[in-house]
């Protein structure tokens, strides 16, 4: 498993910006889509100046209740559970493909 990279850029109470060494719209935008789905996230983005040679940024602003850091360890935590989930679900139905 790789280690991602990650250089924090700004960080105070309610914000944070970061930079992903290494990774790219796929990933950001997933990070994205379940930062949003929190209800105590009041922005969250990312921007990718150049995707040959610059690493993404990405952003996250919180309404106060909380640090914006926990917000991002819970949003990886759920694309990680979502991934496992994927996982599973793929391989059963391979599995029942093959006996087809």
């Amino acid at each position: 498993m790789r280690r991602m990279k990650i250089k924090i850029l700004k960080e105070a109470s309610s914000e944070l910006k970061i930079e992903l060494e290494g990774e790219d719209h796929t990933f950001c935008n997933a990070l994205q889509k379940v930062l949003l789905e929190d209800e105590t996230v009041e922005m969250a983005g990312y921007d990718l100046p150049h995707p040959l040679i610059s690493n993404p940024i990405v952003y996250v602003r919180t309404k106060g209740q909380r640090k914006p850091e926990r917000a991002l360890r819970e949003a990886a935590e759920k694309l990680q559970k979502r991934g496992k989930e994927f996982k599973k679900s793929f391989e059963r139905a391979l599995k029942a493909w093959q006996k087809k």
